[in-house]
């Protein structure tokens, strides 16, 4: 067996075994199979595509190619959720507390921010001293006693995706459904759920841009799952405006606080019920959706949420006083509104702008080295359908440099449209595949 026959076996749009993935992927993680023959076989896949099975076969063999997480250890079925991605999307910091009420397991692995989008840990180190550097042991002991703890990725999980998705960046093959799939697939197998709840994003700040797509990777996702032996979900979700007010990270942890406290926004709430249902069924808490949902809005009232994203940051290292008083936790030297110009109702918001503004504010990475301002971003006063009168704020932006909050003012006000014409707003929820 080598390379060269196989880059022509899939070129001629012939299936690869199983066999043959593996020895493609091992020999590539070792350093065996050059990048330019790996390139040629991405390139091949691109155009020719791949079956399921052989997708599958792919997804495995990269989880396979590092750490492989036992979680044996911890009492029930372990959910875990991901997220494609997308601007404010604190999700995980209201659902994971939320679920963990319920008694349902929440083992996590999760990363940082690149780019315009936020990463869960960026957000959680807003507390002072909270820290995801646990042992095996003190991973296994939180979850088994306060029923959720975070921790970030291992150097070793699926080296071969890391490898994998640095040469498809720079070689034009990153949008291919079956690569995508398998290179998210790879890690959350790796990670040792049971089952998984995915929220797949759309629109203009996803990385799937339209609904046809987002279904397809969902699709793809949900069947690697499955054929992997596991229960699966998977939630579309509207990404053509930022999730929830805030953007940015210890204002989206502030927003989160509200969340748990019962005063979220609309759209936050909705999407944290919806995932989070489908996690205490997959966790056979609840016999139900309707079941399951009917006890996360309780625990969201009564304050049972609350007290377990307490719990859990607190367990981490983190500031129960900050938590308490959240105006404690960084905040920013400039706080200034963005007045519109003229009326109107909001009938686009361009998200990846806002993300971007974000970033250049200083809330977000340009490379992997870059430092976070966690006190920097902004909050929206106006989304999808709100009118807007002629001098109302659309936004407040908060900022460390009076020159990027000049540059992020500017930005933000084009990144609005306002029509004369009433707009209809759009559920977060677009469908459901499971």
């Amino acid at each position: 067996m080598n390379m060269y026959d196989l880059i022509v076996k899939k070129k001629k749009g012939l299936e690869l075994t199983e066999e043959e993935i593996r020895y493609m992927i091992t020999n590539y993680t070792n350093g065996n199979i050059p990048d330019y023959q790996m390139s040629a076989m991405l390139m091949a896949i691109c155009f020719q595509d791949m079956t399921a099975e052989e997708t599958v076969n792919l997804t495995l063999a990269m989880a396979e190619s590092g750490d492989m997480l036992d979680l044996s250890a911890i009492e029930g079925i372990k959910v875990d959720k991901h997220s494609t991605g997308g601007v404010g999307d604190k999700t995980s910091l209201v659902l994971g507390p939320m679920v963990a009420s319920l008694g349902v397991p929440v083992a996590k692995m999760s990363g940082r921010g690149l780019g315009h989008t936020g990463g869960t840990i960026d957000k959680l180190e807003s507390f002072t001293g909270f820290h995801t550097s646990l042992s095996n042991e003190e991973f296994i002991h939180n979850v088994n006693s306060i029923h959720m703890a975070i921790v970030g990725q291992t150097a070793n999980l699926a080296p071969a995706d890391k490898k994998l998705y640095a040469l498809r960046d720079v070689t034009g093959t990153v949008d291919k459904i079956a690569l995508i799939a398998s290179s998210i697939m790879s890690k959350k197998l790796a990670s040792g759920a049971d089952a998984i709840v995915l929220d797949v994003k759309t629109g203009d700040g996803a990385f799937m841009k339209t609904l046809e797509d987002s279904i397809a990777l969902a699709e793809a996702m949900v069947s690697i799952g499955k054929l992997s032996g596991r229960t699966m979900a998977a939630v579309i979700s509207e990404m053509d405006q930022p999730l929830g007010n805030a953007v940015g990270n210890a204002l989206e942890v502030k927003e989160a606080i509200e969340t748990l406290r019962g005063n979220g926004p609309e759209d936050l709430v909705e999407l944290v019920l919806t995932l989070g249902s489908h996690m205490v069924v997959a966790a056979k808490k609840a016999d139900s959706l309707e079941e399951a949902r009917a006890r996360l809005e309780l625990s969201l009232q009564n304050g049972s949420a609350f007290e377990s994203f307490k719990k859990f940051i607190v367990a981490q290292g983190g500031s129960e006083e900050e938590i308490l008083h959240p105006e404690k936790l960084p905040a920013a030297q400039y706080v200034e509104e963005v007045i519109s110009e003229k009326e109107g109702f909001v009938s686009k918001i361009q998200t990846e702008e806002i993300g971007r503004i974000s970033l250049l504010l200083g809330g977000g990475r340009e490379t992997k080295e870059s430092e976070i301002d966690l006190a920097v971003g902004l909050v929206l006063h106006k989304k999808h359908g709100d009118k807007v009168e002629k001098g109302e704020a659309l936004a407040t932006i908060h900022a460390n440099d009076l020159e990027k909050l000049a540059q992020g003012k500017e930005r933000l006000r084009n990144a609005y449209t306002l029509i004369e014409e009433k707009v209809e707003k759009q559920p977060v929820i677009k469908t459901v595949i499971s």
